[in-house]
């Protein structure tokens, strides 16, 4: 079941909602309105990019991924 964001066409509320099946059932929390658009939304990952476990496992030197040489 994903969430969405959407933005209320009547009132300009942003907000989420957990899509169960179809989204037209899915109303402004605000104003109740169902004219919404849905938008683009950004996602978070922890670290600090691609490759980064990697490099904290080398400098560690657990040996989960990481040679052991530096």
């Amino acid at each position: 079941m994903p969430i969405y964001e959407y933005k209320c066409n009547k009132c300009g509320h942003q907000y989420e909602a957990l899509v169960m099946g179809s989204a037209d059932s899915v109303e402004c929390d605000k104003c109740g309105s169902k004219k919404k658009e849905r938008l683009m939304s950004c996602f978070s990952s922890a670290g600090k990019g691609f490759g980064s476990l990697a490099e904290s496992a080398a400098a560690s030197n657990s040996g989960c991924g990481g040679s052991g040489f530096s």
